[in-house]
Formats: structure tokens, C-alpha cells, sequence
């Protein structure tokens, strides 16, 4: 799997440089007054999106990462210079937190801004600063100061504006390969996808993204099968497409295909039913419609959800899709505004 959503860093931002102690030395002039410069600054390291990037496969082996120090100041005033700044570049929708305490430092979810995460540290003074009306000759410098030294860990989270959740087989990787350009892989074994897939959707007012999330299973909450390890990828969507398999073949009936789901989502910590959710019932070619419409009735009144947020579609044959699609987009315009 060469999907890689998780890293664990360590980063050591640049140490200042020394101040320099030094006295000006000119012909004739054997003993002149204090002229040692300051030092450089250390390198700051930051973090970049690079919207190229879609995994985080790149700190898979490199784990640490050292800004440049600040050179020594040297004499005639003279001024170390600054150490590098260092750049890293991660995908969009990287979070960055603490990996001591958990707290979550910044979120990386725009291109055009540089994250600063470890400071350098400020270059020492030379004796040049520290001469006065009543210390004509200092001697006196100082070493410069440390860069920040940060373990922190990234998590990777799709930006996407619909999610797709549902068990193994499902059907959501034919979907979203019958709806976009997105090329899953689709087989009829359990945990086909394997990574998040994004499919980009042109409508006829607004583009949107559709993440195909990996199937769940009862316990994914827990960490189960793939378990929270893609659950996480679902928080940042703002609308869940709950798939469910009209032809299961665990023969899980369609309300507890939805009830088994529901617990999931409700059991992660970003309490994911709170978002706007529809439920999509697949392969209605295998079916009847006197079927169908025993099913519809029975997730009505099982699960209390309104017959206009259940949709019944073939994502093989794509009866149903254009009609969801379209709906989709006023839903995800509407949600932006928000």
C-alpha cells in the first residue's frame, strides 16, 4: 500500500550564531575600541502545501529534518549571516500536531501561506553592544540562542466535499469510477480500496470532490479491519453518502447494513452523524421494483429517515446517478456558504 497518511518527525530548527569579541586593530591604533559583530539567526523551518502532493510517502524514511545555523559574527562589526530557512512541503488537508501532548499546532489547508512550526534561534552579541560611558573595552559576548526542536507527528485528512462510507463490496469504487475520472481499483473481495480515492465532479454550476472512503466494518471505531485509520479521512467532508449493498453478501439486510454504519460514525470521536448524510442503496439492476419499494419503506420506518434522503441507483449501470449527482451539487453550493 503506498498510501501513506500518518508520519511521525523530528524537526530542530537553526541554533543562533556567537557573538564575536573583538577589538578594531589599525595601524597606529594598537588598542582600538570593541568592533565584534553579532551572530546570525538560525533557520525557522516551515511547512508548505504542495498541491502535487497527495501522500505523505516522503517522510516514510526521512524522519529528521535540521534547519541551517546562524554563522559567529566576526570582527570590523561584521554580522554572521542567517542560517537557511527550511521548507517542507506536504499535501493539502495535512494537520500537524504535538506528538507529546496531542495538541494540534496548525492544520495546512491553504497554498499560499508558509507554516512557521520551529522558530530559530536568535544570534548571540558581540562586545561591540555592550560597550558603554563606563566600559569603554568590553570583552564581553554571547553564545547565540537554540532553535526549537519539535516532535511532531502529521496526519493526512482528504479535502473532499462528499464522502462515501459503507461496507466492503458496496459498491462505492464502481460509483465513483461510473461518475468521475477517478480510476479505483474494484474487486469482489473484502477491503478493495485500500487509500481514499477523490473523483472530481463537474456540474453544471459547481465542481465538487467525492472521496471513495475503505469500507468499514462493525468495530472500525475500534480499529477493526482498516478501522479509524480512514475514519479520519470522513471528518473533513461536508456530506456523507451512506452506501449500503442491496445484495449483500454477508446477507446483511439493508437498515442493519445502515444501523451498523450509523454506530460507527457515531462512535468516532468527530461524532461524524452530525453532518448532512443521504442513504444510497446500490444495485437496484439485480432487483425489482416491488423489492425496492419494500425497502425504501422499511428504512423509512426503521431509521426515521425521509424518503427524500434515500436514493436507489446502479452505480454499474449508472440508472439513478445523474439525478443524485445533480441533487449533490445544490447540496454542496448550499453547504459552502456555510
Amino acid at each position: 500500500m503506498n498510501f501513506i497518511d500518518e508520519a511521525y518527525l523530528e524537526i530542530k530548527a537553526g541554533d543562533g550564531g556567537s557573538g564575536a569579541s573583538s577589538f578594531r586593530r589599525e595601524k597606529y591604533i594598537p588598542f582600538g575600541g570593541p568592533d565584534g559583530g553579532d551572530g546570525g539567526k538560525g533557520g525557522d523551518i516551515y511547512f508548505k502545501v504542495n498541491t502535487n502532493i497527495n501522500t505523505l510517502i516522503d517522510f516514510q524514511n526521512k524522519k529528521n529534518f535540521t534547519a541551517k545555523n546562524g554563522e559567529k559574527g566576526s570582527g570590523k562589526n561584521k554580522f554572521g549571516s542567517a542560517g537557511i530557512d527550511l521548507v517542507i512541503e506536504v499535501p493539502l488537508g495535512t494537520v500537524i500536531y504535538d506528538e507529546i501532548t496531542g495538541e494540534e499546532i496548525v492544520d495546512c489547508n491553504d497554498k499560499s501561506i508558509n507554516y512557521l512550526i520551529a522558530k530559530g534561534g536568535d544570534g548571540g552579541l558581540g562586545n561591540a553592544k555592550f560597550k558603554s560611558s563606563t566600559n569603554q573595552s568590553p570583552r564581553k559576548s554571547t553564545p547565540g540562542f537554540e532553535g526549537e526542536s519539535k516532535s511532531i507527528k502529521l496526519e493526512l485528512k482528504s479535502l473532499a466535499d462528499v464522502g462515501l462510507v459503507g461496507f466492503p463490496n458496496a459498491g462505492k469504487s464502481t460509483f465513483l469510477n461510473t461518475v468521475s475520472s477517478a480510476k479505483p481499483k474494484i474487486g469482489n473481495y473484502p477491503f478493495t480500496t485500500l487509500r481514499p480515492h477523490l473523483g472530481t465532479i463537474k456540474g453544471d454550476a459547481s465542481s465538487y470532490v467525492i472521496a471513495d472512503i475503505p469500507g468499514l466494518i462493525e468495530g472500525a471505531s475500534d480499529g477493526a479491519g482498516l478501522g479509524i485509520k480512514f475514519l479520519k479521512h470522513i471528518s473533513r467532508t461536508g456530506i456523507l453518502l451512506i452506501f449500503v449493498d442491496l445484495l449483500s453478501l454477508d446477507n446483511i439486510n439493508p437498515v442493519e447494513q445502515i444501523k451498523l454504519l450509523k454506530k460507527e460514525l457515531d462512535t468516532f470521536k468527530d461524532n461524524l452523524t452530525q453532518k448532512v448524510s443521504w442513504v444510497v442503496c446500490n444495485k437496484i439492476d439485480l432487483i425489482d421494483q416491488g423489492k425496492i419499494d419494500a425497502i425504501r419503506k422499511q428504512i423509512q420506518t426503521s431509521m426515521n429517515i425521509s424518503s427524500s434522503d434515500i436514493y436507489f441507483i446502479s452505480a454499474a449501470t449508472g440508472k439513478g446517478t445523474k439525478s443524485l449527482l445533480k441533487l449533490l451539487e445544490t447540496e454542496v453550493i448550499e453547504y459552502r456558504k456555510n
